[in-house]
């Protein structure tokens, strides 16, 4: 159990920093600094859903392929 754990949070970890990468490769991440007011919140949860989403694609890819590899 305690392998499928780390598996899924490396991955997690993993997927979440790509998705960062690539948000800060388009330019987002200065497009939600440079923002003001209270358009600053919403684009946050922009932000982090999108790297949540990222890191849970990720994770749950491993833990598939790691469940096909067991098997």
């Amino acid at each position: 159990m305690w392998s499928t754990v780390k598996v899924f949070l490396w991955w997690f970890i993993v997927g979440a920093t790509m998705a960062l990468a690539v948000i800060m490769l388009q330019g987002g991440l200065r497009e939600a600094m440079q923002t003001q007011g209270s358009v600053w919140g919403l684009k946050s949860v922009e932000l982090f859903t999108t790297i949540m989403g990222g890191g849970l694609l990720g994770g749950c890819i491993a833990l598939i392929l790691d469940r096909i590899k067991k098997s």
